[in-house]
């Protein structure tokens, strides 16, 4: 019989593998990045790092700096849910990168309640900033299971 605990584990890898599938549909090259805003076991809304609505989808400069207008995968992600008919109050975000400052100040103020992540990214200041305004973070690196590939390819 599966705990609370191993269930609400279970959840997090497979909406964090989903996360990482919506991360394919970015078009940047450094680092390609997903998000899934979950609220009572419904994907409520979801991101990838891109550039704004009606831009060329090219995020790097010829020498493979980010231009500073590309969004976040978390803040396409609220956005999108703000312009919906949905809250996103009390939910959890699934993204594949730890966010970073500016984004969490978003998750903060989305009224996010959790955030789980895959990958830790270099700067952990909006970790911190997280932590601080009392949003629980989970670091759950995902792991191939060369198992799971096997039975899907037989």
């Amino acid at each position: 019989m599966k705990t609370k605990e191993s269930k609400q584990r279970h959840l997090d890898e497979r909406y964090l593998r989903m996360a990482a599938i919506w991360a394919e549909n970015s078009y940047c090259r450094r680092r390609r990045v997903g998000a899934l805003i979950v609220k009572d076991k419904m994907i409520i809304s979801d991101g990838y790092n891109g550039t704004p609505a009606g831009f060329d989808n090219v995020c790097e400069n010829p020498e493979g700096t980010t231009y500073p207008y590309v969004l976040h995968a978390e803040a396409n992600a609220i956005t999108k849910v703000a312009k919906s008919h949905n809250s996103s109050e009390g939910a959890t975000l699934y993204v594949t990168t730890s966010p970073c400052m500016e984004c969490s100040k978003l998750i903060i103020q989305a009224g996010i309640r959790r955030v789980v992540y895959s990958e830790l990214y270099r700067i952990c200041d909006g970790l911190e900033l997280l932590n601080r305004a009392g949003v629980e973070t989970c670091h759950l690196p995902l792991e191939h299971d060369k198992k799971d590939e096997t039975e899907i390819l037989d």
